[in-house]
């Protein structure tokens, strides 16, 4: 099995050499790519792969592709200041695993983090062992069940008589009694979702210890229903303060089942996918990251995303053009400012005055403050080491004719510890606090 990883926006070039870290034999860079254009982001943006005449380059996607014989891992493109060449992946993964878990609203502890093998094991490998470990420290607490209805042909009555199937199916058999009753049942919607989860990952597993978890949790499950992934129960899942602690687990299989993660067959490229579009990831994080630290500190600022949804123009039949902003940021029920978060990298003003802002992020800002009555407009990117100082607001300026400013403002995701707090320190201040 070929094991390559690239960052995003990174290439690797075609070799025959298999034991060349920095190259992929043509043709299984082909089945990749294969597995690749069959997922359902390879038609969004730039979608995930580039199939070149010489080379195989990634977009803004990130994530796991494998086919027979072969798998490509895409890390995001994070800075981390002083992190050797050889381990740079791992901790790149470390720091992609906890924006996932942010985003999924997953706790992974202290001891379980230290554990797990960031520099040799795949993302997926990881997401797998961090899965099955949880699954089983919760099957050991008691698997959920919940009450089932069921029905029966009994010698004596239990429950419920179904007088209908009495004197018709069961007319010429008076020795048997039609029976509806309730039944306490680990065959619930949820164990058949887990049960999924996996099956799914049973099939995709690579490392030993991972298989021997999911062998156990195979065993474990043996008398549940196998329901196909399509046919999942989703909406049945009922989550109290009995299974709580289920709630981690649900997301999780959700994302291992979701659209995220394909089987894919196409052509000689049969294989899977798990991939991530790290506009949205950011997105969600960030988000996730301010509301949990403005919970803590103002409440009358609380965050909406993807909400809004005013309408640029008006019609005699409705709105066109209807907006959703990616953050707002609110004071009771008064916008005071919108973020938008962009997972690309800021310019030096060195090099460019505009800082590689698009024109039409600007007329897209300007238009949210109009719509929104708000006058402070912050476009969100990550930081990186080729910007002078250190992350926050980077530049503002007055937008033409009002009194809005629209800054650009940056973030440094490779530092996890108090991103919330850092987040915060520049979330609901006035324009005349921030840099002009």
């Amino acid at each position: 099995m070929i094991r390559r990883t690239i960052l995003e926006w990174e290439k690797i070039e075609y070799g025959e050499d298999a034991q060349d870290p920095t190259t992929l034999p043509r043709h299984l860079a082909d089945r990749i790519a294969a597995v690749a254009a069959a997922s359902p982001l390879a038609g969004r943006g730039v979608g995930v792969l580039e199939h070149g005449a010489k080379a195989l380059r990634a977009h803004r996607v990130v994530g796991m592709l494998a086919a027979d014989g072969c798998s490509l891992e895409i890390l995001p493109k994070i800075d981390i200041p002083g992190e050797p060449e050889d381990s740079r992946a791992g901790s790149i993964r470390r720091r992609l695993v906890h924006m996932l878990a942010i985003a999924l609203d997953m706790k992974i502890d202290v001891g379980q983090i230290i554990a797990l093998d960031w520099q040799h094991k795949t993302l997926l490998e990881i997401l797998i062992r961090v899965f099955s470990e949880k699954l089983i420290n919760a099957v050991r607490q008691g698997m959920p069940r919940r009450y089932v209805t069921h029905e029966d042909d009994l010698s004596t009555l239990r429950g419920r008589l179904d007088i209908t199937r009495q004197f018709t199916a069961l007319a010429a058999d008076p020795s048997r009694l039609a029976c509806r009753f309730d039944a306490l049942s680990p065959d619930i919607a949820l164990n058949q979702i887990m049960k999924a989860a996996i099956a799914r990952l049973t099939r995709v597993a690579r490392s030993a210890d991972n298989q021997r978890r999911l062998q156990e949790l195979n065993f474990v499950y043996a008398e549940i229903s196998a329901v196909p992934v399509s046919a999942l129960s989703w909406d049945k899942v009922v989550l109290d303060r009995t299974n709580a602690r289920w709630r981690e687990l649900l997301n999780l299989a959700r994302l291992l089942l979701g659209e995220r993660f394909q089987t894919t067959s196409a052509g000689e490229a049969e294989g899977f996918s798990l991939l991530f579009e790290m506009n949205t990831l950011f997105e969600e994080y960030v988000a996730r990251m301010i509301r949990r630290a403005l919970s803590h500190s103002d409440q009358r600022l609380h965050v909406v995303t993807q909400g809004g949804r005013l309408y640029c123009l008006e019609t005699d039949s409705g709105g066109l053009f209807q907006t959703k902003p990616d953050i707002l940021i609110k004071r009771d029920s008064q916008v005071v400012q919108v973020i938008d978060t962009k997972w690309k990298r800021l310019a030096s003003r060195l090099s460019d005055k505009k800082q590689g802002v698009s024109q039409a992020d600007v007329y897209q800002m300007m238009a949210y403050g109009r719509l929104y009555n708000c006058p402070r407009l912050t476009l969100l990117y990550p930081h990186h080491v080729g910007l002078a100082g250190e992350e926050g607001v980077q530049t503002s300026h007055r937008v033409s004719g009002c009194d809005h400013w629209l800054e650009a403002a940056t973030i440094d995701v490779a530092r996890a510890e108090g991103i919330g707090a850092r987040l915060c320190s520049f979330v609901g201040m006035t324009s005349s606090s921030v840099l002009r």
